[in-house]
């Protein structure tokens, strides 16, 4: 792959809830392109006790199809990430080679809009030959030129006519002096034309305006012949239904032809179709990314939401097994976070193939299932010429892990019948279509039911995240730390107000609250703030946050509305301005009552009953802030009363 995330904080986070890890992946299959792709095909060989595998290493590129019909080889885009591209140049990766002679694709949405185009093309007026648009001849030099192919069509006509039982008429239409480079006698179907060379476009359909006004025998015909260029010709017909016959031969041999360079088109897609049509088990290793970017590169474009995607991915796939769950699902073969890799895994449970047992492993000794690699006809225990991260090398050490951790589990492929499909084995079926939606953090997907679920791979310390309780800020001061935000919203909610503030960039933050109700008590204030603009509030402990204007704040459903958009600015302040967000505060979805905040005031030593009541209504989470916010000096009245009251209390 070209890249992994296409701006910084799209990087995956712990305060991501599934959809948002399912809308990051998205765009990550989306953005970047898949530039070698390894397929591996494994066969259990009952005689030999061992599994013989088929490694295939294929370089693919989104080349421009411009010859296909109707616009289904439009321009492929995608970005390239510095990091993946040096990671590729670090494995020798053969640029050169990947895009010289990368095979090239059609998704099957591509496919079919492409088929679609060219259907409606067939039968569209534009296409028919018996209509021609009429173009008035508006200078003197087109009605001389139209006179002109009037002219020597009519004695080409003529003279066909006259020798029409013999040949001598070709050799007269081809000693035409001035146009014997532009009209040559052919013949076109069996019949006789006019090919016609070395005019222009607009110089083309003044001779097809001319065939149709003058000629009811002689027919404007255009060919696309192995080349992409068009060919054109003037075609003599002897009869009505000679004439239509050709029509129709016509436009058959334009459909045929543009059919099948679609079909040409298909490429690479060929092997997904056939791994699919096969319904075989498919093995990946953390393959959830992969999956992705096999459905968005040759399937269809990837849908809004994680269900969608799943069900999609259970009709073309439905038996997948991800290796990092297999790694994690026995006692004997859990291995620990930073050793899963695909690399430590294949050298820790496949050592035997991997030339070379490494005695500082923790797994205990395991008779390791026989693979023999078949390359080229030539069967062999090792395959010398595999090199790591390449895709084909990679499939061969996954499929090679599956079988080792297979038979960890119990599953005896000795006597697994050749018939019975793996699929079905007890002892495999809890662990089949359950991919990692994020490793680090745990988040499984079922793609049979769409469930998801958080495994604890390890012993978390920080809080749990509560989704309801968070506010997302961005362009405030780029100078402010996340120590000082604290601060600032813990001076007027309270100091265990505020659990923990997380950067997603320089630009950006999430503060999750103690509680749901601060959420909107913040967003409340901060919007009346920003209303009132005076002196009190320039001396708000908020203005710090505040500063320059530029702060933005919302809850938890904006993160997922920037998150969803094709969009990617490189910062998440840019990112939420080019979606067309233009409001400063959007309060959460909620209704809040009437409250009652008791404040204490201090008068000459005596402590003193407040009473403040503040009514809001139900809020529009889709529009802006509302007209008509509550006063903003009752807001920040009511905030004061409270400091005035501590400091005083703190005195006494």
């Amino acid at each position: 792959m070209t890249g992994v995330t296409s701006a910084p904080w799209r990087d995956s986070c712990e305060f991501d809830r599934f959809d948002i890890r399912y809308l990051k992946v998205k765009d990550s299959a989306e953005k970047f392109a898949v530039v070698q792709f390894g397929v591996c095909p494994f066969r259990w060989d009952a005689h030999r006790n061992s599994f013989i595998s088929h490694p295939h290493n294929f370089f693919v590129f989104p080349h421009r199809q411009e010859h296909l019909s109707g616009g289904g080889g439009g321009p492929h885009e995608f970005l390239c990430q510095t990091t993946s591209m040096d990671f590729l140049a670090k494995y020798q990766f053969d640029f050169n080679t990947c895009i010289n002679e990368g095979v090239s694709y059609l998704s099957r949405a591509q496919e079919n809009e492409a088929l679609e185009r060219l259907n409606s093309r067939y039968v569209d007026e534009f296409f028919d030959l018996k209509e021609v648009p009429d173009m008035p001849l508006v200078s003197i030099t087109d009605v001389l030129f139209s006179e002109r192919m009037k002219n020597l069509l009519r004695e080409w006509r003529d003279r066909l006519l006259r020798e029409r039982n013999g040949m001598s008429w070709l050799q007269v239409s081809v000693n035409e002096s001035k146009s014997k480079e532009q009209l040559q006698t052919v013949f076109y179907k069996m019949r006789p034309a006019l090919c016609l060379n070395g005019f222009t476009s607009h110089q083309l359909k003044l001779i097809q305006l001319v065939t149709k006004k003058h000629f009811g025998d002689l027919i404007y015909v255009r060919h696309e012949a192995e080349s992409p260029c068009l060919q054109h010709y003037v075609v003599y017909t002897d009869s009505d239904s000679d004439r239509n016959l050709l029509m129709k031969e016509v436009k058959d041999d334009y459909y045929g032809g543009a059919e099948k360079k679609i079909k040409e088109a298909i490429g690479f897609r060929h092997v997904i179709d056939l791994l699919s049509a096969e319904q075989k088990l498919i093995v990946g290793h953390n393959c959830f990314l992969d999956i992705a970017h096999v459905c968005n590169k040759f399937l269809h474009a990837l849908p809004l939401t994680a269900e969608d995607f799943v069900f999609s991915v259970n009709k073309y796939f439905p038996y997948i097994v991800d290796t990092k769950i297999l790694l994690n699902a026995h006692n004997v073969i859990k291995m620990k976070k930073s050793s899963t890799s695909l690399s430590s895994a294949f050298s820790l449970l496949c050592p035997q193939i991997a030339l070379g047992f490494n005695k500082s492993t923790n797994v205990p000794l395991h008779p390791c299932v026989n693979v023999e690699v078949e390359v080229d006809n030539t069967r062999s225990c090792q395959w010398s010429s595999g090199v790591k991260h390449e895709a084909g090398y990679d499939a061969f050490m996954t499929g090679c892990v599956f079988a080792q951790a297979c038979s960890h589990l119990g599953i005896d492929f000795k006597h697994h019948s050749p018939t019975e499909n793996l699929v079905h084995n007890k002892k495999l079926q809890k662990h089949l279509n359950l991919l990692y939606l994020s490793w680090t953090s745990g988040d499984i997907i079922d793609l049979n039911s769409g469930n998801m679920t958080t495994e604890s791979l390890i012993s978390k310390t920080s809080p749990k995240i509560l989704f309801e309780n968070l506010v997302l800020f961005w362009g405030f001061p780029s100078k402010l730390k996340r120590r000082e935000i604290k601060e600032c919203l813990s001076k007027v909610l309270g100091a265990l107000s505020v659990v923990s503030v997380h950067r997603l960039d320089e630009t950006a933050v999430f503060v999750q609250f103690s509680k749901a109700e601060f959420v909107s008590k913040f967003l409340v204030l901060k919007e009346s703030l920003e209303r009132s603009d005076d002196v009190i509030s320039a001396l708000h402990p908020l203005s710090k946050l505040l500063e320059g204007g530029n702060t933005c704040a919302a809850g938890y459903e904006t993160y997922k509305e920037i998150c969803s958009s094709p969009i990617s600015k490189v910062l998440f302040a840019d990112q939420a301005a080019a979606i067309g967000i233009r409001w400063k505060t959007k309060l959460v979805e909620s209704s809040m009552e009437a409250q009652t905040v008791c404040k204490k005031g201090y008068d000459k030593g005596n402590a003193a009953q407040c009473l403040v009541s503040i009514e809001k209504s139900k809020i529009d989470m889709k529009k802006p802030v509302a007209d008509d916010p509550p006063s903003s000096n009752e807001v920040i009245d009511t905030f004061y009363a409270a400091e005035v009251a501590q400091i005083t209390a703190s005195k006494l």
